[in-house]
């Protein structure tokens, strides 16, 4: 392991990376070695914050093939630490957490062995302690413990047991949705009569079909892909995936389904199909949980990522009485604001991003896909005894006419420099055109307002988080505007000869 690059293993508050050999150009970099250092090192770090006594750490996977393996390692090196391990088993990265706060013999901290969406050859690591998902600087503390000489071995062995926690935390959904909808006729089953389909991906999220949906008296035979199987082998498991959006609501359509659910790998993000087969993600599923976190906490702030829309801004706003709020794209980014401005008097009940994770003041700011899809599907029963589906309630939402995503690469190895440097340079360059106008409430990158004598929309210009690349993103609310705005823009990146303008340029020769 002396040749491990233990920094290159952090994407932002998780650990991920290679776990089976195979794929071209890719070698594993997450070996039973290096997570059998990170989880000792994880012990140390847990040490080195006081809690030295009676610690207890749940391991849960998702469906890759590598987890069980990297689980039996984890498992291994921290009891050798001392440290008493509950084996869950296929988990969700939200019940982890919740081991942390559950009344029923909570533990000291959780590790979750998921790389969420990535592709089947990846795996990695999520942490959790009561208060909540740790933070980057935490990941990069342990990973620098895990790259010394100092052993965190004891001289004792902690205990495995095994513990079906997901059934206890998929039983926490049934008693909520039975309380909160309170049919007045059948308590027990307030969801007989719906046809719900379910589509896991084939990673951790099946357990809601049967030990949710099910028990609630809802039809779930329409759904698909609930069998844990790490080769993903019908679609990625990611509600953002155009394939894998496409295949739930062909499922919707098929089965006359009241709704479809679509989770990701480890079930911290989700989104709907509607009756009739329209998707509700991004920017409408924002407007559909916000329509009843803002029913319930009237006028309170909503967060979100930076890239929503102008009419979701209308719609928050104006139409449901809200804040909105934007913020920078990253999902802990997101929570964390909303965290801060709670803390500094101003209420926000809810965070979201528009790849679909939603976190609730309610819920700990734990972005819980299942969470979301529960609140949501308790508002579904409650509305239909009025004739409503969930779709009535964005009936309103303004849609863009047009909208994409080209990512703009960067060609030098100093690329967050050369990144930063075009964005400040084209703020000062839109300033200077007629009909743009930057926008006053921006927190990350470049977003500009297009008007007359340009067709009307915008576009939002962007550092990624890891990788050399500029996100551009650009709405149109009119037909044609993504095509000018683009050409227009062709005209400032064109003095860069460090940016890889080929995607670019394939957009404006559409």
């Amino acid at each position: 392991m002396s040749t491990t690059n233990w920094k290159s293993l952090q994407n932002g508050s998780d650990i991920r990376g290679v776990s089976m050999e195979g794929v071209p150009n890719e070698s594993v970099n997450i070996s039973v070695e290096v997570i059998s250092r990170i989880g000792e090192a994880f012990v140390g770090w847990l040490k080195s914050k006081g809690l030295s006594d009676n610690i207890t750490i749940s391991l849960g996977m998702d469906s890759r093939l590598t987890g069980p393996a990297l689980k039996e390692a984890l498992t291994e090196s921290i009891i050798h630490c001392g440290v008493d391990v509950y084996d869950f088993g296929l988990a969700s990265s939200p019940a982890m957490f919740m081991s942390t706060v559950t009344d029923k013999e909570p533990v000291t901290a959780a590790i979750m062995l998921t790389a969420s969406h990535l592709p089947f050859n990846r795996n990695g690591m999520k942490f959790y302690t009561r208060e909540g998902g740790l933070e980057k600087k935490d990941i990069s503390d342990i990973l620098s413990l895990a790259s010394g000489d100092k052993s965190f071995k004891s001289k004792t062995i902690g205990s495995v047991s095994k513990r079906d926690f997901m059934s206890e935390y998929a039983a926490n959904f049934v008693q909520l949705v039975r309380e909160k909808v309170n049919h007045p006729d059948n308590y027990k089953e307030p969801l007989k009569g719906f046809n719900i389909v379910v589509d896991a991906g084939n990673g951790a999220g099946g357990f809601y079909a049967h030990k949710v949906l099910q028990v609630l008296g809802a039809d779930i035979s329409g759904s698909q892909f609930l069998n844990p199987d790490g080769r993903f082998p019908n679609h990625i498991p990611n509600p953002e995936d155009e394939i894998a959006m496409m295949s739930i609501i062909k499922q919707v359509k098929d089965t006359n389904a009241d709704l479809g659910v679509i989770f990701d790998t480890d079930v911290d993000r989700a989104a709907l199909v509607s009756a009739g087969g329209r998707s509700i993600n991004r920017n409408q599923l924002i407007a559909l949980i916000s329509a009843v976190v803002l029913k319930e906490h009237p006028g309170t702030t909503i967060v979100t990522d930076s890239i929503t829309s102008n009419g979701l801004t209308w719609f928050i706003n104006k139409h449901l009485g809200g804040q909105h709020h934007r913020f920078q794209r990253g999902y802990k980014n997101v929570i964390n604001e909303a965290i801060r401005l709670n803390n500094e008097g101003k209420e926000c009940w809810l965070a979201i991003e528009t790849s679909g994770h939603a976190a609730m003041k309610e819920n700990y700011f734990l972005d819980d896909g299942a969470y979301l899809v529960t609140k949501l599907i308790i508002t579904m029963a409650r509305i239909r005894r009025e004739g409503k589906q969930l779709s009535d309630l964005i009936e309103k939402l303004p849609l863009p006419v047009q909208s994409t995503e080209v990512r703009i690469g960067i060609k030098d190895p100093r690329f967050k420099e050369y990144g930063e440097k075009v964005i400040t340079d084209l703020g000062l360059w839109a300033a200077n055109r007629n009909g743009w106008e930057l926008a006053p409430d921006n927190y990350e990158g470049l977003r500009v307002q297009c008007d007359k004598p340009f067709r009307k929309g915008w576009f939002l210009l962007r550092l990624s988080l890891h990788d050399p690349v500029l996100p551009l993103n650009i709405e149109a609310e009119e037909q044609g505007a993504v095509e000018e705005i683009a050409s227009e823009l062709e005209k400032f990146f064109s003095n860069y000869d460090k940016l890889d303008l080929l995607g670019f340029r394939d957009l404006i020769n559409k």
